[in-house]
């Protein structure tokens, strides 16, 4: 999965009556360190004046021209004195991304009694004027750069500027109409390009299908080669040729259109016509496109796809995301739940490689080829949900970790959490769904803070609660 590519727009600011010299020495010096805590690209400011920091208001246009064409991501404002809090605000405001404002740690005042820097004055005072500015932004406590705080804090940012980045771009494949059962499905495409620019482009699954069998008639150089890939990363020997033939090219079908569309994510029609056309499940298809970061999602559930988007960027790419059922409950841990799907979730997630098997649908009649049969590896674990009605949109947010359980078909994996019950309230009575997507990661402190950064969106936590988060952005 390629990871996506990030720049942050690095200006340290100063204040003029506080020490020159202190406020270069630390720009240079958290320059240094943040360089080794992240692979993003650090855009400086080092060439619009001789110190390379954000003091005077004749440097703004410059500095923020710089910005929008390097088109950064993200903005870091450390104060390496009281800093400038007006120019911070002003260049924020401008930028319009997220923001992380930190100072380093102030030292005891000097032998005369005078202080260098007061550094975390500044931070009020810049606090306060991005308010009044109404620019979101990320505060990192006052304290060293070798704290907790700021190390996992910095890596923190990165990933919330991902998640925000790849939420502003946010184009889903639509693969049909929802299945006439699930009034569950029932999204507002309208409002939700309103609101958060999420675009949607649906296609008819009769396009789909004539891709498939144009692929299956033609079969070209790729599809050979993608047939190959299939078949040594999952065992395909008790499928029959045709349908994993029919399985590779829906794959490359939906590629294509993914492609011509510029899409993000998928969210398609898995049943039941696709069985009466084809003759397969498409599931197997759907985990592979979560391996390769497209995240495809079942009975076209548009936020699902929306979810899995989030999730996927929050864990900045390092594993695939699953999408999963809510099913039932653990039949002896009363705060476990069944995380399960028909069979799509990504192959690499499997507890077992040899499970990774090609199956057959064990609920519908038709019993199809095209799902995996698999238990997913152990580990910590965040679920989200992206849902909303009568206009208002929340983010479910709950970590938890695997735990044993009774096997059962399809692929699956059982949660254990803090407090199941007020979980299962919580999703009865909001705005959610019985889908979630999932990662093996504790995510939740970044989905929490990239809301800030998506008007509209109200994050709602279960398990870490907000308190609990704030904690983890405070090194606790």
């Amino acid at each position: 999965m390629e990871k996506i590519n990030l720049r942050i727009g690095y200006a340290s600011t100063r204040r003029n009556i506080f020490s020159a010299e202190e406020a270069e020495f630390y720009k240079n010096k958290t320059l240094d360190k943040i360089k080794g805590l992240t692979d993003a690209e650090i855009v400086d400011i080092d060439d619009i004046n001789s110190e390379g920091l954000l003091y005077s208001e004749d440097d703004l246009p410059a500095i923020a021209d710089k910005f929008k064409k390097a088109g950064v991501d993200g903005l870091f404002c450390p104060h390496c004195n009281f800093g400038t809090e007006d120019l911070v605000a002003k260049l924020a405001k401008s930028i319009g991304k997220p923001l992380l404002i930190w100072g380093p740690r102030d030292h005891a005042p000097l032998e005369d009694g005078s202080r260098a820097r007061d550094t975390q004055c500044g931070l009020f005072a810049t606090g306060k004027v991005l308010r009044r500015f109404n620019v979101p932004y990320t505060y990192l406590p006052n304290d060293t750069l070798d704290s907790l705080s700021f190390t996992r804090g910095f890596s923190g940012f990165v990933a919330v500027c991902s998640v925000v980045k790849a939420f502003q771009a946010i184009r889903v494949l639509q693969i049909a109409p929802r299945p006439s059962d699930f009034w569950t499905m029932m999204v507002n495409e309208g409002e939700l390009l309103e609101r958060f620019d999420v675009q949607v482009f649906p296609v008819t699954l009769i396009n789909v299908i004539y891709k498939v069998k144009d692929i299956l008639k033609n079969e070209p150089p790729e599809f050979a080669k993608a047939l190959e890939e299939m078949k040594s990363d999952i065992d395909c020997s008790h499928a029959d040729e045709d349908s994993v033939k029919k399985i590779v090219a829906l794959r490359l079908g939906i590629a294509e259109l993914v492609k011509k569309n510029h899409c993000t994510a998928i969210a398609i029609q898995c049943w039941t016509d696709l069985q009466d056309a084809l003759g397969i499940m498409p599931c197997i298809a759907n985990g592979i496109f979560c391996e390769i970061g497209i995240p495809m999602v079942c009975e076209v559930d548009i936020h699902g796809a929306i979810s899995a988007i989030m999730l996927q960027e929050a864990a900045m790419r390092t594993t695939p995301i699953f999408f999963a059922d809510l099913t039932v409950r653990h039949p002896e841990n009363d705060n476990a739940e069944l995380l399960w799907h028909c069979g799509n979730f990504p192959q690499s997630l499997a507890k077992n490689r040899e499970d990774r098997v090609l199956s057959r649908h064990f609920v519908f009649p038709t019993h199809c080829v095209g799902t995996g049969n698999w238990e997913l590896k152990e580990g910590d674990i965040t679920i989200c949900r992206f849902d909303g009605d009568n206009g208002e949109y929340t983010l479910f947010i709950g970590e938890g970790h695997t735990c044993p359980g009774p096997k059962t078909q399809g692929t699956y994996v059982w949660l254990e959490v803090n407090d199941w019950l007020m979980w299962e309230k919580k999703l009865v009575e909001g705005s959610y769904v019985h889908h979630c997507a999932g990662v093996h990661a504790h995510v939740a402190p970044i989905l929490h803070e990239a809301c800030k950064y998506i008007p509209h969106l109200r994050p709602d936590p279960a398990y870490p609660t907000a308190d609990e988060i704030t904690q983890w952005w405070l090194g606790r």
